[in-house]
């Protein structure tokens, strides 16, 4: 089986529960993301948790292709096929394990000037 884990970097620093890594690169010219995961050890509102657990749940029963964007600028490409707190489980050229903390955004391919 080949499956990764994709965490992000131990040079990186908790800061108010955000990682800030020291070479990262800013990105001014992206659109607006369509999804950004939130930080439920800050903000812990039931109904972002709730919309984060539809637009999940509704990407999956779809089977929706996705593109998600690492903190690091990584694009991951493949459908979402299990979730839970803190963990995706992504199905593309092979199976990743993607941890919610080291993604910056996601949308549907074909959607953000691709």
């Amino acid at each position: 089986m080949n499956t990764q884990t994709i965490s992000p970097g131990l040079e990186g620093q908790r800061r108010d529960g955000v990682l800030y890594t020291p070479n990262r690169k800013k990105h001014a010219s992206l659109s607006t993301p369509s999804f950004r995961f939130t930080n439920y050890e800050i903000e812990e509102d039931g109904a972002h948790r709730q919309a984060e657990l539809f637009y999940l749940q509704k990407q999956i029963q779809s089977q929706t292709p996705m593109v998600i964007v690492l903190e690091d600028g990584e694009k991951l490409e493949g459908q979402i096929e299990w979730y839970d707190r803190g963990v995706l489980k992504i199905r593309g050229r092979a199976k990743t394990l993607i941890y919610k903390s080291a993604i910056k955004y996601m949308y549907k391919l074909g959607e953000a000037g691709q």
